[in-house]
């Protein structure tokens, strides 16, 4: 957008005033990532920029705390039970968000706006009273501390993210193609793998991603329904937080951003390949 030559000197302030505004807030939610990255390569033990790293002094970086989180048992562990646990959700937030945001889309079904809110009150419920119901309710049911409680507490976490994106999907979803399959003797399942699924495929995808993101990076839900046998990534890094200051958290935190960010530029891609498919500009 171009300032127009007949602006007046008030449009010409805010057209300027609002850039200025748009950068601070972009510099505020950036600036602690961009302050993390470099200081994964110190090559001290500290959490600030020595003399050496502010005069570009080689000697003054090095990988040495990445090759900790890779050797470490503590952190190898941490991230094997995130990877263990991580897909597993995953896969199960999909699966049942995909069908709700189906069922939730016909016309025919009631109390449709209670149901989606009750779906998606995992993304607006504050984690901590999520976390602690989720800690009474497994405790009776005996899935706390287990490995399918984590599993399951992260696929709940994970299903409003689904359940959105699918629905936005679907909005732009022809019921006619649903309705010729079925005039031609397919059945509901034939018709949702070989007609529907192709069409909202870029929107469960990313639901998919946000799921795993959300899974990956997800700490408070796992302090109360898991146990030491599931301590995830995100848990080892709030340990190391209490008990032992290790630069390695950064190099951790390095990596999580860089796989956060390639996450959401495929999601980025899937969206724009959905609004091409639906024909939306």
């Amino acid at each position: 957008m171009h300032l127009p030559n007949y602006a007046s000197p008030l449009q010409k302030f805010w057209f300027y005033a609002f850039r200025v505004i748009c950068g601070l807030v972009f510099f505020f939610l950036i600036a602690p990532i961009v302050v993390v990255i470099p200081l994964s390569f110190n090559a001290e033990d500290f959490f600030t920029f020595t003399k050496e790293m502010l005069a570009f002094d080689p000697a003054g970086y090095s990988l040495r705390h990445y090759e900790d989180f890779f050797t470490n048992p503590d952190w190898t562990g941490a991230l094997y039970n995130s990877i263990r646990i991580a897909p597993v959700a995953t896969l199960l937030s999909v699966g049942f968000g995909t069908l709700a945001a189906i069922g939730l889309s016909q016309s025919h079904v009631p109390f449709k706006r209670a149901i989606m809110a009750i779906l998606i009150s995992p993304m607006i419920v504050p984690l901590v009273i999520s976390a602690a119901g989720m800690y009474f309710f497994y405790s009776r049911i005996g899935l706390q501390g287990t490995y399918w409680g984590v599993v399951m507490a992260h696929a709940v976490l994970g299903i409003p993210f689904v359940i959105i994106t699918v629905t936005a999907t679907l909005v732009g979803f022809d019921r006619s193609l649903t309705r010729a399959a079925a005039n031609l003797g397919a059945n509901p399942v034939t018709t949702f793998f070989r007609i529907q699924m192709p069409l909202i495929l870029p929107g469960i995808i990313s639901g998919g991603l946000f799921a795993f993101i959300t899974s990956f990076d997800e700490v408070v839900v796992v302090l109360f329904v898991g146990s030491a046998g599931q301590k995830t990534l995100p848990w080892q890094m709030f340990t190391g937080l209490r008990e032992q200051i290790s630069p390695t958290i950064l190099a951790v935190a390095s990596i999580m951003v860089l796989l956060s960010i390639m996450l959401l530029a495929l999601v980025e891609i899937l969206r724009r390949r959905s609004e091409r498919i639906r024909g939306v500009s």
